[in-house]
Parts: C-alpha cells; structure tokens; sequence
C-alpha cells in the first residue's frame, strides 16, 4: 500500500484542523455550562472526527498533490484529459501529440456522463413506480397498505451484495427466465451483461429509497386538507394535483436524492449484472484506486463525486428545509 508522506503545508494544515476541533471542544463546554452534557456528545464527535473529517482530509490532500507530495492541479486535468499524464510525457520527449494524431481523451467524463444518464434513469422509474406505492400504501381506506409496507421492508433485511446476485439466477442464459421461455419454446434472450440489466438491478436495490420518503410525506399530512377541498367543490383528480402532490414535494425531493447519488456511484452492480461490458463511475474510483495505484487520481475523482452529493444535498434543503420527507420510516 502506498505510504503517506505528508508535505509541510499539509501538517500545518491538519494542525490548524486540530486546533479549530479543540477550540470547538471549549466552545461547546462553555455554551452548555460544563463538561458534563458535553461528554455524552464525546463518543460521537470522535467517530466523526477519526472515520469522515480524517478522511476527508486524505482525500483533499492527494487529491491536490503529486506521488512527491507537492500542491499541484494535474490530478483533476487527468479526469477531463484522460491522455493528458501520457501527452505530458510525449511532451517531454519532444513529441507533439497533436501530430502524432492524439486528442483529447474523454473516457472519465463519457464515464461520468454515463452515470448521471443512468441514475437519472433509476431515479425516474424510481418515482414513477414509488410514488403510486406510497399513495396506496399512505391510503387508510387501503387495507393491504401495511403489508405492502412490510413486502418493501423484508428485501432491506437482505445484504446488498445478496439481492443483487440474486438475480443473476433469474438473468442468466441458464437461469430461471429463459429456462421458461425454453419450455414454452420460445428463443432464449440475453438478459445479462448489459444496460439493461444493470438499470433493472439499480431499480430494484434502490426503490425503498423513493418509496418510504414520499410514504411519510404523504402519511403525515392532514386529511382535512383534502377533505376541506372536495367540500369546496374539488373532485378527486383536482385534490391529488392542488393538494396531496404539493404537500409530497418534499418526500419526493428526499427521495431523489437518496436515490440519485447511490446510483451515480454504484460499483458493485455493473459488475455483476454488467458483466464488465458497463462502467460507472464508482467503477472508475475503484479501478483507480485499486487496479491503478493512483490514489492521486482517485481522490481527486472522490472530491469531484462529493461536490455533486453537496449540491444535491444543498437542493434538498432548500426545497425541505425542515427534513419533513426525509425519513425512512
């Protein structure tokens, strides 16, 4: 594994890291007029500090650094220019790239590009299948509403890396679908290692997540509301549109943002059902990482996925500011 070797810049950095923590620490003791309230919050504030401010910190610092540990751009450079550390090179033997015929390399942003087309996908299906799951399942005059509840519950009991493999013996050409189709004597299809395949899993594994957001938006609102404006003359279809859906913006706003970043960033999907023929750009993080060494590049991509989750994070509390729809229960 690659060793850590720390610039200067870099450890005054985290010293005034630690320094701005403690000066927290008194500020906190001080406001809650003692030690004592404060120590119940100890616990959490080290774990937040040890596994998401420290590493956050390591991402920053490689991403914005070289192998030698000095402050440079090129990592980023590398994500929009996937030739550009091979042009530098060229560059420095006295070659022209532009002569030898190579351009710009764009197979990080078609990867990135690909990701956000894939998760919008999954978050569309997502909403156009879980919002009307939630509104039989938020009706009280619906009495299978709460088994319904229970039949989206069960499948999160199951591990991820589980559910997913899964269905791999529904998918494959030997599995359970085409087996049937062979008995019917219909042809068999490829249902494997393709887009396809891996939208359905993404839909699968992450519709729970749209669901429940828009089920306790819905479940918590008044029904006079509705009630009031059928009395004023509103039928059913002008009460859902003037009514139910505005006071659901807020779960609907959670729900696609808890699952538009996890599609944007699922690695392990793609690989099962995709077969390797698909890659997303948690792959790329992962193979940056892991099969390249390049734990510059990969950082700097990690940051560039952050700044997207910040974004998404900064829309939804505009749009929900008091979390109303961000429960999962």
């Amino acid at each position: 594994m690659k060793g850590m070797a720390f610039s200067s810049w870099t450890s005054w950095l985290m010293a005034l890291g630690f320094i701005v923590f403690v000066a927290m620490v008194v500020l906190s003791i001080r406001r809650n007029q003692g030690i004592r309230r404060t120590l119940f919050a100890f616990p959490y504030g080290l774990w937040i500090v040890l596994f998401t401010l420290i590493p956050l910190l390591l991402i920053g610092y490689y991403a914005f650094t070289d192998r030698a540990g000095a402050f440079t751009l090129d990592n980023f450079k590398m994500f929009w220019d996937s030739n550009y550390e091979m042009n530098k090179q060229l560059a420095e033997m006295g070659l022209d790239p532009a002569a030898l015929g190579l351009a710009r390399g764009n197979v990080n942003v078609d990867t990135l590009i690909y990701s956000l087309w894939m998760a919008f996908l999954c978050t569309l299906i997502c909403l156009l299948l879980g919002y009307p799951a939630a509104l039989f399942m938020a009706d009280r005059h619906f009495r299978l509403g709460s088994t319904l509840v229970v039949l989206f519950i069960i499948p999160m009991w199951m591990n991820f890396l589980l559910r997913t493999i899964a269905w791999m013996s529904l998918l494959e050409d030997n599995g359970l679908i085409n087996t049937f189709l062979a008995s019917l004597g219909l042809p068999r299809m490829q249902l494997m290692y393709n887009s396809q395949a891996v939208l359905l899993g993404m839909v699968y594994n992450y519709l729970p997540f749209m669901v429940f957001p828009i089920f306790n938006a819905l479940n918590k609102q008044d029904q006079r509301l509705s009630e009031a404006a059928m009395d004023l003359g509103a039928n059913a279809a002008k009460t859902f549109i003037r009514v139910t859906m505005p006071l659901s913006l807020p779960g609907v706003i959670s729900g696609i943002t808890m699952v538009f970043m996890p599609s944007v960033t699922t690695f392990f999907i793609p690989r099962v059902l995709g077969g390797g023929n698909t890659e997303m750009f948690g792959d790329l993080i992962e193979r940056t990482f892991l099969s390249a060494d390049n734990w510059n590049v990969g950082s700097a991509l990690s940051l560039i996925m952050m700044v997207l989750i910040l974004m998404s994070l900064s829309l939804l509390r505009k749009v929900d500011p008091e979390g109303e729809g961000g429960s999962m229960i």
